[in-house]
């Protein structure tokens, strides 16, 4: 399989891991250290090698960070973590909501005498230390860029990843990647930049049309590129990384070694992502650095027709998939199937696509009080039975050669309570909303992103996550830098792929969420409208019935009711030819009319 159910958090390794990262702070004369998440590409999705805050800390989410000091060790998480820290780290650690309390204001509440906090210069970005230290320093704390202390104490930590990469090809991508370097370089020039130095990994992989394997369940290989403003590419990637490809015209690969002596030596104004530049590259950059973002982020996110077409095809195949296992669990008594086994059977039926390369992510399966740790990973320990009345959360995805996809159902289990049902009722309505929304050109995510919220506010509920997030081509399946999030300035383009998943979570009982993948398109024309307004609108591409034993058809709107019955109607006739004859069966039920 795919996914494996070990578990990789021990909450009681924590204490003693902490108190040899307290010696070391002792010996080189800090008061504390930092120790994020990322790696030296700023990614959500790490390495083994780069594990280092779960290794320290026991928490495994892909987003918050670890203030250790001497006498207090701040975990900072954000509200999609609230309930799993608690699991995951031992009482030595603090759990701190983030961004609520902010890091600047922690340490300065911390160290009221001032002190010196040690950060490893590759691990954080220019902007973020930028922005600290303005801050601190006026506190009278210093932050000191130093080796990493945890690597100092982390004896069996792993090697860096050194898997192939392999060619994408055209038919999928849509666009050569000599084309692209061309078209990014000719915006460089227009800047009057030297160069773009590309830090992310996909990104890097969108414009040279390659993929790779170093991050589990993200086709991405590590490295770094500079791209020139005459559209030459220096990709600073390890050699043993190449071997079975041919890279693009303008294209020389570099060592990585090199990459520090590289970007010394370049001239004029530089176009960096200070969001995601490794602060020991901007210092070498110094006043060259122009952050003018990612130059791969907006082309990479709106998405060509050959990417749309891929990902419209990869859903439906993918949707066969999970409709197979949905059909498969409801034959199933209550109280004889469990967590892993609902995995495991998902797995099996992507694993016949002969497109599939990994899943997208590790497989959600949670039931009941699991079903409310919004990022539930689950291991042979936490294993457990679905029983009569729970509610299954499933949210997972698979990566095929011609898409990502992402999608989450909740199931019932037995029969549903009424808390359970008036719940979900209320998110698949703001699922509903957004679906069916059409809105001005010029709009961001956290202009609409409150139409799907609506629903659970009027009932005095809401939810610790984004509405959605961006979905990549074959490549990440969080993407941005789109996202249906009140903290996204980025206006929606056609072409952009992105998750619409309202959810709700009572902590101890049950959790909810439903997600459907949508691409954003030119709205159809309606009669009476207005000429001069320029509307965007939604097309599904996740086509899986929606579980109608948990939906309270009464406090639905006929217009709700007819979307719910057309999107049904559409899934059995698009996914029925695709299926075995039983769930096919299955699927008829599944998606009658309300």
């Amino acid at each position: 399989m795919y996914q494996s159910f070990s578990v990789t958090s021990r909450p009681e390794q924590g204490s003693a891991r902490l108190a040899s990262l307290r010696d070391v702070l002792t010996q080189e004369g800090f008061d504390g250290f930092l120790v994020p998440r990322a790696d030296v590409h700023q990614g959500e999705y790490v390495a083994p090698c780069d594990e280092r805050l779960s290794w320290l800390t026991g928490f495994t989410g892909s987003a918050g960070f670890c203030a250790a000091l001497q006498d207090i060790a701040g975990v900072f998480i954000d509200g999609r973590y609230r309930t799993q820290v608690k699991r995951q780290v031992a009482s030595d650690f603090t759990p701190v909501p983030w961004p609520e309390v902010n890091l600047a204001d922690w340490l300065i509440e911390q160290l009221p005498n001032g002190g010196v906090i040690g950060f490893d210069p590759w691990l954080h970005a220019q902007r973020e230390i930028a922005s600290l230290t303005k801050t601190l320093t006026a506190a009278g704390i210093t932050l000191m860029p130093t080796a990493n202390l945890v690597d100092r104490i982390w004896s069996d930590q792993p090697a860096a990843p050194m898997y192939p990469v392999t060619q994408h090809p055209q038919a999928y991508a849509g666009e050569t990647a000599i084309d692209k370097c061309a078209r990014l370089a000719k915006g460089l020039a227009a800047l009057n930049h030297s160069a773009a130095l590309i830090t992310q990994p996909d990104s890097i992989m969108w414009l040279l049309n390659l993929r790779g394997r170093d991050i589990a369940r993200n086709p991405v290989a590590h490295g770094f590129a500079i791209l020139h403003s005459d559209a030459r590419v220096d990709l600073f990637m390890a050699a043993e990384k190449l071997t079975d490809i041919t890279l693009p015209v303008g294209v020389t690969r570099c060592d990585p070694q090199h990459l520090e002596q590289a970007v010394s030596a370049l001239t004029g104004a530089v176009t960096v992502d200070a969001g995601s530049l490794p602060y020991a590259l901007g210092e070498i950059l110094g006043e060259r650095l122009q952050d003018g973002g990612d130059p791969c982020a907006l082309p990479k996110a709106c998405k060509n027709p050959a990417e749309i077409s891929g990902a419209a095809a990869a859903h439906l195949r993918d949707g066969a998939a999970v409709v197979e296992t949905l059909a498969w669990l409801a034959t199933q008594p209550v109280g004889t199937v469990y967590e892993i086994d609902v995995v495991t059977h998902l797995e099996a039926q992507r694993r016949r696509d002969p497109a599939l390369r990994d899943i997208s992510f590790e497989t959600i399966s949670g039931t009941g009080p699991n079903g409310a740790v919004m990022h539930y990973r689950v291991s042979e320990e936490s294993n457990t039975l679905l029983k009569d009345g729970h509610l299954l959360v499933l949210d997972s995805g698979g990566q095929y050669l011609d898409g990502t996809t992402d999608i989450t159902r909740t199931l019932a289990i037995g029969t549903p309570g009424d808390a359970e049902r008036a719940a979900f009722t209320r998110v698949l309505q703001g699922m509903i909303a957004m679906s069916r929304l059409r809105w001005p050109r010029g709009l961001a995510g956290r202009d609409i992103e409150a139409i799907g919220r609506a629903p659970l506010w009027y009932a005095g509920q809401d939810f610790n996550h984004g509405l959605g997030h961006g979905v990549g081509a074959y490549l990440s399946v969080h993407e941005g830098p789109q996202r249906l999030s009140r903290a996204s300035h980025v206006p929606l383009q056609e072409g952009m792929i992105l998750s619409n998943e309202p959810g709700y979570y009572r902590e101890g009982a049950f959790g909810i969420r439903i997600e459907n993948l949508i691409v954003v398109e030119k709205a159809p024309e309606l009669a009476g409208a207005d000429p001069e307004r320029d509307m965007l609108s939604w097309r599904t591409l996740t086509y899986v019935p929606i579980d109608r034993r948990v939906i309270e058809v009464d406090s639905l709107s006929s217009a709700e009711r007819a979307w719910l019955d057309a999107y049904h109607s559409d899934v059995y006739r698009l996914i029925s030819p695709l299926v075995s004859d039983d769930a096919a069966t299955w699927l008829s039920l599944a998606c009658a009319p309300l």
